[in-house]
Formats: structure tokens, C-alpha cells, sequence
């Protein structure tokens, strides 16, 4: 019996969902590269126009490349529907617009990315919209912060840098007893790795930029859900405020996503190694990394992930100087705050990702002046690891 697409495996969604071939008979997904599109008739773009008749219109909104990628990683993540757009950040501001308004309040863990920590703090409270932070990992804590004008709980799992992990299960159950909706980002694991939505999550949110594209290329977001929420709200924020997907980028991403599956279990295998290394080094405070057993979520992890994922984080003795000490004697690995890429980047997130976060804020999350957050890239990982025990070494000179 011949499998239809809903019985296909997620290795042979990412290749093949989401193209349908030109006239011109293309094997490789072609790039539109319009900004708008040529009607039949006067009728016909009337109807267009009026959603009577679905078909494109404008590339702010409607572009054959894009769309490709968004039902793509809509039926990896498991979603109806996909909204593509220009990066991560405009995702998550899609979401809130689309879904908030003055008077609301979300709930968030206090472990996001502190670019969001700085559009839940300094933007949406220009209209009205209140955030509480809570500790990612303590579900009564979660509960004790809903206040009836909650409408949105948001959490990212693993947490950036300190890769702790949240029982997903546990609080979209919370969030649904309160009448919330539960957004997680997804950005760390992908669905190669995760599914939140199948765990009971609303919505799932990505930084395409990341591991998605996987070569540091181009930058993109998504937000994957259902047809309401997404297909309706979220989607009409995109088509009249316009943080859109280029259609090149959506290419780039669809390549990425062909190769997804091979890289993230390539990402775990090298982290993972290079974690069990690092946690017996003598000048090494802690190891963050979910793969370990001495993480305080391990056997939760093995039950939501399919793997540990590509992130890890540790705290070396000394600092400041120390850390940036250890960063700048490495010779092979790329000195930057991005993360996803085939090469293994490292950075300092205390002035970096999270810089702009109060000294106060920083403890809160436990991001120590000492830690040092390695995205673990596809490089061999006895190459790596050489690099790290250069950084290593210059802290006993």
C-alpha cells in the first residue's frame, strides 16, 4: 500500500511537502522572485482581492516560494497552518499583535532571549500589555502568575544559554485550565528534535535564522498553529503590517529544512561529547547541557526530545576576564553571539545576547559573568575540543 503524506516520516516531509512543479517540470523548488502577480481578468483579481478566490495577489502577503516553506514546516511541526516572516523577532511581535490587546498580560519564563525580555518590556507595555516572569522550570509558579486578564504563556525550551528544559505537557495543561494559550520557541530543537504542538502547545514560534537555515545565511521567522489562531490572526498581522519573508530567504530555508533532520542529530552527537568532556575539567564550575545526567531535567528531556540538541553552556573560575580570556584564545571557533550554524560559534552572553539585561535581571536568569554559551557545530568534534582546551589552557598561563 502506497503511504499518502499524512503517513509520511518527518525526514521525507522536510523533502518533500510544500512544491507543486511548474509547467517547466523543476526538481529543485524555484524562487518567485515577483512582487506581484498578473490576472486573468478584471473579475479575477476582484475576486483575489475580495478572498473569494484563492490564488496570489502580492508578495508581501502571498508568494508561491514562501508558501512552500510555511506548509512545510507547518506539517513538521505538526500545524495546520504557517506564517512566515522576517525573522525571529517579528514572529513573536506577530503573535502578540495578533493575538493581545491593551489590557492583557502574559506570562512568560524569565530564561527567553533577551532581545524578547526587551520587546515584552519596553514595547508592548507602550499598549497596555503587562509580562510576568516566573522561573521556567516551576509549574507553581506558572500558576500563581495567571491573573484573569491572562491570555498568553510563553516559554522558550531548551532555555538560552542555560539549557533548561520545560515539562511542556504540564503547563499547555495549566495554560488551557486558566483559558490561556501557550506559545513555546522552538528554535533550539526544530521539530527534527521536538513538537511542541503535539505535547499541547498553541503555538510554536522559530528563529528561521537558526538552525533551520543551518549556515548562518539568511534571517527569517515562523509562527505554526492552527487555522484560526495562525491561518486567520497571526496571518492577518503579516498582510497589513508587512514583516514579510523574501522569497529568496524562504528558499534558502526550504535547503535547510531538507537537511535539518542529519544535522541536528549531528549537532547532539558532537555537543554531547564535548559536554561529558567538559564536565570533568578541573577549571570548569558547571556544565549546562540536557544530555548530561547531572542535569536537573534529564529524564524529562528524554521523554520530550528526541535528542539533547547542539547547545551548551559552562562557567569557568574567574569572571568576566576569565571568560573572555578563554574566548579569545580560541583560534578555530567563531566568535559570535548567532547560533544554529554549521560552525561551532562561541560568545559571552552576559555582554552579549543578554547584555542588555539589568545586573538584576542577569542574576534572576543566571547568566554569571563567568559563563560562556558554545553552539556546537558540524565540525569534527576532536577539532573542536582541541579549540576549547586552548581556551583552556590560557587560563592557567
Amino acid at each position: 500500500m502506497t503511504k499518502q503524506i499524512d503517513d509520511w516520516a518527518l525526514a521525507t516531509l522536510a523533502l518533500r511537502v510544500g512544491h507543486d512543479r511548474t509547467p517547466e517540470g523543476e526538481h529543485s523548488e524555484p524562487i518567485f522572485a515577483t512582487s506581484s502577480f498578473v490576472f486573468k481578468s478584471a473579475a479575477e483579481a476582484a475576486a483575489r482581492f475580495g478572498g473569494d478566490e484563492p490564488g496570489n495577489i502580492y508578495s508581501r502577503f502571498t508568494n508561491p516560494t514562501v508558501q512552500a516553506f510555511e506548509q512545510r514546516l507547518a506539517a513538521m511541526e505538526g500545524g495546520d497552518s504557517c506564517v512566515a516572516t522576517a525573522s525571529g523577532m517579528s514572529a513573536i511581535l506577530a503573535v502578540c499583535m495578533g493575538l493581545l490587546q491593551t489590557g492583557d498580560h502574559i506570562v512568560s519564563s524569565r530564561s527567553i532571549f533577551g532581545t524578547t525580555h526587551v520587546l515584552f518590556n519596553t514595547y508592548l507595555t507602550k499598549f497596555g500589555i503587562e509580562t510576568s516572569y516566573v522561573d521556567l522550570t516551576d509549574l507553581a509558579g506558572w500558576e500563581e502568575a495567571i491573573r484573569p486578564e491572562t491570555k498568553l504563556l510563553f516559554l522558550e525550551t531548551p532555555s538560552n544559554p542555560l539549557t533548561e528544559i520545560a515539562d511542556i505537557s504540564a503547563i499547555a495543561e495549566l495554560a488551557h485550565s486558566r483559558g490561556c494559550l501557550l506559545v513555546v520557541d522552538n528554535c533550539f530543537c526544530t521539530p527534527v528534535l521536538q513538537q511542541p504542538l503535539a505535547l499541547g502547545a498553541d503555538i510554536v514560534v522559530h528563529s528561521a535564522t537558526k538552525y533551520i537555515d543551518g549556515q548562518g545565511r539568511c534571517v527569517g521567522g515562523a509562527v505554526v498553529g492552527d487555522a484560526k489562531l495562525v491561518g486567520e490572526e497571526v496571518f492577518g498581522v503579516l498582510r497589513s503590517t508587512g514583516p514579510t519573508m523574501s522569497p529568496f530567504n524562504a528558499w534558502t530555508f526550504l535547503k535547510g529544512l531538507e537537511t535539518l533532520s542529519l544535522r541536528m542529530h549531528k549537532h547532539s552527537e558532537n555537543a554531547a561529547q564535548l559536554a561529558n568532556w567538559l564536565q570533568n575539567e578541573p577549571l570548569i564550575e558547571t556544565v549546562h547541557y540536557p544530555g548530561l545526567v547531572s542535569h536537573p531535567q534529564h529524564q524529562l528531556m528524554l521523554k520530550q526530545q528526541h535528542a539533547s540538541g547542539g547547545i551548551l553552556s559552562f562557567v569557568v573560575e574567574g569572571g568576566q576576564e576569565a571568560a573572555w580570556k578563554f574566548i579569545d584564545a580560541t583560534r578555530m571557533l567563531s566568535i559570535t553571539a548567532n547560533l544554529g550554524d554549521a560552525k561551532t560559534t562561541i560568545t559571552h552572553p552576559a555582554t552579549t545576547t543578554h547584555g542588555r539585561l539589568s545586573p538584576e535581571e542577569k542574576a534572576m536568569s543566571g547568566i554569571s559573568d563567568g559563563l560562556i554559551r558554545v553552539a556546537v557545530g558540524l565540525e569534527d568534534a576532536a577539532d573542536i575540543q582541541a579549540d576549547l582546551q586552548r581556551g583552556l589552557d590560557s587560563l592557567v598561563e
